[in-house]
């Protein structure tokens, strides 16, 4: 790519509506109830008894994906500036997405596992994805010969005690005592909502792409690219992870999907929301490529979703 191409991208500013991210937020809590329908209080329990997956969880996510998203940058070369090169690794910093739940939920996966897994690299990214994004930005950086520096990310904890408990606990336990105390009612409720469920997603993908279209429309099929390698590399590591560990195929599933569906809004928010970026040269290649991410591993994780339910009806025959 031409160093014009790179300016282009670079200047693009992406906008992030707040009242657009707390209706989001708010659906995603009525999802999260939705998903915690199908869940008994004792599952969690077997998860954590045989901890196995878990651990291989969270170093798929927040030790190797990181690791090998630095390989990547360096692998692609001058076909990134340093602007999309820090934004790939922010994202591959953050913890896992809201999303997942849902997307294990209709894969058939591991619900327990993928709720575990969340909740947990949620609380953990506080200190992970700084060290993450500080530790291969700047080695990046130095390698790249790129004259700047990495800031050190600050983690707002209001964010992470959002996500966790009312993003994801709140709704999570209103759910399982539903399923638990008014089983009846869960069980009508469970199929509509997982309807209303994948119909919110695709259009999350529409208003997602058609809100920053004019950003996009000029440099969409550059970054495609770039953000379907990146996003391919981080499913692909979940599944190798829970191949090689021989772990069970619901978890196996878990795995793909809770390292291939990161949570690319906290990446955003803190490029927006903060003013942590604001000594860098201009650096609109990290928003476009942390914006197109949301966008996209929508679209992947509900694609992956329909391969899984394939694979288990071409086997039942």
């Amino acid at each position: 790519m031409d160093n014009s191409t790179f300016d282009f991208i670079d200047g693009i500013n992406v906008t992030l509506n707040a009242g657009g991210m707390n209706t989001i937020n708010i659906v995603l809590a009525f999802v999260m109830f939705g998903v915690a329908l199908g869940i008994k209080p004792g599952m969690f329990v077997e998860v954590f008894r045989k901890p196995k997956s878990v651990i291989l969880g969270m170093c798929s996510q927040l030790i190797l994906l990181p690791l090998l998203t630095f390989g990547l940058v360096l692998l692609l070369g001058d076909r990134i500036n340093w602007s999309m090169a820090l934004g790939m690794i922010l994202v591959a910093s953050c913890p896992g997405g809201n999303i997942s739940n849902f997307m294990s939920s209709l894969s058939k996966a591991n619900i327990e596992l993928s709720v575990s897994l969340t909740a947990i690299s949620t609380a953990l990214c506080v200190f992970m994805t700084p060290f993450n994004f500080w530790l291969y930005g700047n080695l990046y950086l130095d390698i790249a010969s790129v004259n700047a520096a990495v800031p050190q990310l600050v983690i707002p904890l209001w964010d992470v005690f959002k996500t966790i408990v009312i993003l994801l606990g709140i709704p999570l336990a209103l759910g399982i005592l539903t399923s638990h105390y008014l089983p009846k009612v869960a069980a009508k409720l469970k199929k509509p909502m997982q309807w209303l469920s994948i119909l919110f997603f695709i259009a999350m993908v529409i208003l997602s792409f058609w809100s920053n279209r004019q950003a996009f429309l000029q440099c969409i099929g550059y970054i495609f690219l770039i953000v379907f390698v990146h996003n391919l590399l981080a499913l692909l590591t979940g599944f190798s992870v829970g191949s090689v560990f021989k772990v069970p195929r619901a978890d196996r599933r878990t795995l793909t999907i809770e390292t291939g569906i990161q949570n690319s809004g906290l990446g955003l928010a803190l490029l927006l929301g903060t003013s942590i970026f604001a000594g860098l040269p201009p650096h609109g290649g990290m928003l476009v490529i942390t914006a197109w991410w949301g966008v996209w591993h929508i679209v992947s994780g509900l694609t992956v979703s329909g391969i899984f339910l394939l694979s288990d009806k071409y086997n039942k025959q």
